[in-house]
């Protein structure tokens, strides 16, 4: 069984809000989009048939602690009876208790990061908590065996420091090919931070990282992967920023994908 959470959490941005508007919106394009239900393999991708939609969480609360508990809580309630979940956020925090849970449920994972952050910091203006540091808290409790981060374009000397200590694979956007994905290992585990893109193909994100991939370049990178994937997110839609619905519209082509590689 595939699953879809929305995560409706962005307080542990640093910089613009508006993320937390995202899931529904990306929802909205099967109906009110301009775009079909069927995958670039010819998948049709249904609702109540294809997937099953959790809705989104309710957060009464924008404390960074109490929300990572809610979400590891719910994620691993929705993947306690072994079905695969794609988690809808949100700012990249979210990422943290996400994949917690997973490892919590398989152990330790192989994670692949497409994203033009390495969101690395080990306290990042002292938010532990903070989308720029998840995958500094998962390294750190050992919940990952291995990272590949695609796409990286704005590394500073401190991440660079830390991807040395974790070990991380770096495949930074000016040294792109599609070579590494022979060298991923699975299970994997899919994050995806919709910034990876060229601001011209994603307008709609809080964090504008000129020199990004093109659309295509990422769906060739999604339909190359041939490892079993147990689960993703789709994180960093800012619908505030976004225009006539694009980045909607990128979201939800990829939301499809997603969902028919991990079925």
């Amino acid at each position: 069984m595939i699953k879809v959470l929305g995560i409706p959490f962005d307080s542990n941005s640093s910089f613009l809000r508006g993320p937390y508007l995202a899931p529904p919106r990306i929802r909205l394009m099967a109906t009110e989009g301009s775009a079909n239900n069927y995958t670039e393999e010819g998948v049709e991708i249904i609702a109540g048939r294809d997937y099953q939609d959790l809705g989104d969480l309710s957060f009464s609360s924008q404390n960074s602690q109490r929300a990572y508990q809610q979400i590891k809580t719910a994620v691993s309630e929705a993947i306690a009876d072994g079905s695969k979940l794609l988690s809808l956020g949100g700012d990249h925090s979210i990422a943290y208790p996400v994949i917690e849970a997973h490892a919590l449920k398989h152990g330790p994972l192989h994670v692949l990061q497409l994203d033009a952050h390495g969101d690395l910091y080990e306290n990042f203006e002292g938010n532990p908590y903070s989308h720029a540091s998840p995958f500094a808290r998962l390294l750190e409790k050992g919940l990952v065996n291995s990272l590949t981060q695609v796409g990286i374009r704005s590394l500073t000397q401190h991440q660079r420091e830390q991807a040395a200590k974790y070990k991380v694979n770096i495949i930074e956007m000016k040294d792109f090919t599609m070579d590494f994905i022979s060298a991923l290992e699975g299970p994997l585990y899919i994050s995806l931070d919709i910034d990876v893109l060229d601001p011209a193909f994603a307008p709609g994100i809080s964090h504008y990282e000129p020199g990004g991939m093109s659309s295509r370049q990422l769906l060739d990178i999604l339909l190359a992967i041939k490892l079993p994937i147990i689960g993703a997110d789709l994180v960093e839609y800012n619908p505030i920023r976004d225009h006539h619905d694009m980045t909607a519209m990128v979201a939800f082509k990829l939301m499809k994908e997603l969902i028919a590689k991990m079925a």
